[in-house]
């Protein structure tokens, strides 16, 4: 077993503001306690998203952790240490995963944006083996999001369905999972100028420019309307007498529901196989890897709201 230090490096912040602001990092931070389900994991790289920032500021407050808060949902790392009830995981796997199961239902107070993090076994999956710990990192709340959604709006072959926000982390999924792992009759996807060439690669038949033309007006409708950019008002225009309209982000126009990820290690094994296989692939922005120690340029990056696929925190520093 390696030797796990008391203290480590991890992003934290004491108050709730603009992550510039209140983001600091510190090389004395007490590793966590592991629960007996839980493993520790040794971070090699860890995925950003939205969600951090908007934690950060405070929006979610009513239903927050501690503070200090070490960020972070999304890792992919190597197991160090297993708690007395681990079952199948042990020291020196390589894994990856959502470590909040609830997003926003009081998340652990000590995230991935750290050399190490307490996670419980069943959150976790197997790192796909021909991933690196960077494309890995990128995964699990974006798939995890993109299959949950897919799911709840029993999504089967033979179906159309239309992704607003197609290039970014989830929309990049929703694409790749709906034509290469469940069978879409037809994906249309939305995105800005410069990216409609990523859709089509992705798996969209159509690519619409959102600058150009808008999706409500197209000549067809859809089986599936999956929203990813908060347009839930337009996106209820697209969908199919009987259809189902599906958001993560803004206000919910009916019929149109929403949901908020829970995280599943089992559903990331499940799809691992279309990891492997290279059906669906791990989509990170040409500029989206930040080292560690520039994590606040990674989350301003994110904040833009112009990412293509995701950022990725790689390398985590470690103290040999």
């Amino acid at each position: 077993m390696e030797n796990v230090p008391c203290t480590m490096k991890a992003w934290i912040y004491g108050q709730h503001g603009k992550p510039e602001d209140v983001l600091n990092l510190k090389s004395d931070v007490v590793v966590p306690e592991l629960k007996e389900d839980q493993v520790l994991v040794k971070v090699m790289a860890s995925g950003l998203n939205p969600v951090d920032n908007k934690r950060m500021l405070g929006i979610f407050v009513q239903a927050e952790c501690p503070f200090p808060t070490v960020p972070g949902y999304d890792v992919a790392g190597v197991v160090v240490k297993v708690g007395s009830q681990v079952k199948n995981l042990k020291v020196g796997d390589e894994v990856y995963g959502n470590i909040h199961e609830k997003a926003l239902d009081h998340p652990k107070q000590y995230g991935t944006l750290a050399e190490h993090t307490a996670v419980e076994e069943r959150l976790l999956a197997p790192k796909p083996k021909n991933l690196s710990f960077t494309e890995a990192a990128s995964l699990p709340v974006a798939i995890g999001t993109a299959y949950e959604g897919l799911q709840r709006c029993e999504f089967t072959a033979g179906q159309s369905i239309l992704v607003l926000g197609g290039a970014g982390g989830v929309g990049s999924m929703v694409i790749q999972l709906a034509k290469h792992v469940l069978g879409a009759s037809r994906v249309v996807a939305t995105a800005s100028t410069g990216k409609l060439e990523l859709l089509r690669n992705l798996g969209a038949d159509l690519a619409v420019d959102y600058t150009k033309e808008n999706f409500e007006d197209l000549p067809e409708k859809f089986d599936v309307v999956y929203d990813c950019v908060g347009q839930c008002e337009r996106a209820v225009k697209a969908m199919k007498e009987g259809g189902k309209v599906v958001t993560v982000s803004g206000a919910v126009t009916v019929p149109a529901f929403k949901f908020i990820v829970t995280s599943n290690g089992a559903d990331l094994e499940k799809l691992n196989p279309y990891l492997e296989s290279g059906k669906v692939k791990a989509i990170i922005d040409p500029k989206g890897i930040y080292p560690f120690s520039q994590t606040l340029e990674g989350l301003a990056y994110v904040d833009t709201g112009r990412v293509a696929g995701k950022v990725v925190i790689h390398p985590i520093q470690q103290d040999n």
